[in-house]
């Protein structure tokens, strides 16, 4: 049986199209094993999906020595130890919102002290966070400092991060909009530290920002700013493509290389399956958050490099240090479907693919 040619040639090009008197035969252009064995092989190695999935460790508790053991420290954890951190954070939250409100109404006139003594609070209470987690975090390097024309970037596990990282230094941070009582943290106590927040889902947001990160590093009084570049929580195995947006600021760079153990809880935040308190919930009924920060050298743009390739050059360093493997995706595909352009670049190389056999035969 024949088939009408002008079907395939919607997805060719005019130079790919040798023979164009050939008839093509349906039994040869049904014969689908090459894209079969692509899809077989992305199933089987979809190095993206990996990127954005919890593993769970493997269960070691289920037979007679160890299972009372297993019972005993669930026991410990949810019937001591989340007690005694509940009431931790109560208390950081009492003594963090009475302070706070006193110094934001009492200091309102002297700007430079208002902002200095909010500093050292936001600090404290993130101190009680990682407190309630019985966080064991390792800093290596020295303590970021106050420096206009510099900018921190560092990858992203979890929302976490801001709070491991905040506790040592109060950082400017650049955040998606959240909903709930994390969005009316952001919009009060969050936004005395100069933090700037978007909506990954409006087009208009992201001029705003792109301005308002540009006036936030000139400024020498301004608090540290700091990015997550892949935009979105990958699981501390993998590094997925950094944007190109902290590095066209014109200003030095300084990596920071996040890895948590993962001995007693895995600290990747998957937003889709679990919500900010609920995962807050699980650290504060695992025995502890193990965590190594890294405050690596700081980078500057290359004579001839491109912003893209600036911040693949900061991925590397950032890869290397923490133990983490780069992959070749947009986080943002997390988000969205793929583009109607690589739909069709991949429709175009299967019909290029079909048409060579055919010609070969």
């Amino acid at each position: 049986m024949d088939i009408d040619r002008p079907n395939i040639e919607e997805y060719l090009t005019t130079d790919s199209i040798h023979k164009p008197q050939e008839k093509l035969l349906l039994r040869d252009l049904l014969d689908i094993s090459p894209a079969l064995t692509e899809a077989a092989g992305a199933i089987i190695d979809d190095s993206f999906t990996r990127c954005f999935k919890s593993n769970p460790p493997e269960p070691w508790n289920w037979n007679v020595y160890l299972f009372p053991l297993w019972c005993f420290g669930v026991v410990i954890r949810y019937g001591i130890l989340y007690p005694v951190r509940v009431l931790v954070l109560t208390i950081g939250w009492i003594i963090f919102l009475s302070s706070f409100t006193a110094v934001h109404f009492l200091l309102k006139g002297n700007d430079k002290w208002r902002r200095q003594m909010e500093r050292y609070l936001v600090e404290l209470i993130c101190s009680f966070f990682v407190a309630s987690w019985t966080g064991v975090v390792k800093y290596h390097g020295p303590r970021p400092s106050m420096r206009p024309k510099q900018v921190f970037v560092a990858n992203h596990t979890s929302m976490i991060d801001f709070i491991v990282l905040e506790q040592m230094t109060a950082f400017a941070v650049i955040m998606q909009k959240h909903p709930g009582w994390v969005g009316l943290l952001q919009s009060t106590i969050l936004e005395s530290v100069g933090c700037i927040w978007f909506n990954r889902t409006e087009a208009k947001d992201r001029e705003i920002v792109a301005r308002k990160l540009r006036d936030h590093v000139q400024g020498a009084d301004n608090n540290p700013l700091l990015i997550f570049p892949e935009g979105t929580c990958v699981n501390n195995h993998y590094t997925v493509m950094f944007k190109k947006g902290a590095f066209e600021l014109g200003c030095t760079v300084c990596p920071i290389a996040i890895k948590y153990n993962k001995i007693f809880v895995d600290a990747f935040w998957n937003s889709r399956q679990q919500s900010f308190t609920m995962h807050l919930l699980r650290l504060m009924t695992s025995w502890a958050v193990v965590c190594d920060v890294w405050y690596l050298e700081p980078q500057n743009l290359m004579r001839g490099e491109t912003s893209i390739e600036f911040a693949e050059r900061v991925r590397d360093i950032i890869s290397v240090r923490a133990g983490l493997k780069k992959v070749p995706w947009d986080g943002y595909l997390k988000y969205s479907r793929p583009s109607p352009k690589l739909t069709e670049h991949k429709q175009q190389i299967f019909a290029e693919s079909v048409l060579q056999r055919l010609e070969e035969k």
